[in-house]
């Protein structure tokens, strides 16, 4: 389907949220007791910026696994057409921290990208309450085995298109037309780059997680 033309990301399409709701800025206060641990999964296609979601809110250093690219890879690994811009991929897992008022703790697992890793995904989703996939509406089929991935498991989640320089470069509905996302599935403009955005991103997902967990009581 032909797209409308590119338009400057809305200013109101990452509303923003009180620090307190999300993420607070320092560390966590220490308290008796092991803290509430909560998951969440952040997904998507090569170079659609999981690992600079997961950076730009995380509370620690967050752990990355990117290894550099080689020639070995290629016939092997879909670039996406990306290498101009990126050199490195993530082969195992991203991992981020974020320190939430009452001792609770939010972690974020970043999936790899490629699809000789997808085996570890049903690892990396197991305890989770939802899932983030980014979109780069420039590579949307990249986007497609992700969707798959959660609708045929059931799990809450929330697409998030990554707004590269600050623009939208297609609306909403266009996007959740093209990947035949459902009514019930939330679709929002964010950007990797920023903790607010990312912070409103996280805030749809819990959302959507507590409103599914309490229609199933």
């Amino acid at each position: 389907m032909a797209f409308p033309p590119s338009d400057p990301m809305p200013s109101n399409a990452v509303a923003s949220a009180d620090t307190n709701e999300v993420a607070s800025e320092g560390a966590p206060t220490t308290v008796a007791g092991a803290p509430t641990v909560v998951k969440i999964v952040v997904a998507g296609g090569f170079a659609v910026g999981k690992t600079t979601f997961i950076g730009s809110i995380s509370d620690i250093e967050p752990l990355s696994t990117e290894a550099a690219m080689t020639e070995h890879s290629v016939g092997v690994d879909d670039a996406g057409g990306q290498t101009d811009r990126k050199s490195t991929t993530t082969v195992a897992m991203d991992f981020g921290r974020i320190a939430l008022p009452g001792d609770l703790w939010l972690y974020l697992f970043g999936t790899p990208g490629q699809d000789r890793f997808l085996f570890m995904w049903d690892d990396l989703v197991q305890g989770a309450i939802g899932a983030v996939v980014l979109v780069d509406t420039e590579r949307l089929e990249q986007c497609f085995p992700a969707v798959d991935y959660f609708e045929s498991r059931d799990i809450p989640f929330i697409v998030g298109i990554n707004c590269f320089d600050g623009v939208a470069k297609h609306s909403i509905d266009a996007v959740r037309e093209a990947l035949s996302i459902p009514e019930h599935v939330p679709v929002i403009y964010t950007d990797a780059r920023s903790r607010d955005a990312v912070k409103q991103t996280l805030i749809t997902l819990v959302q959507l997680a507590m409103q599914r967990l309490a229609a199933a009581s």
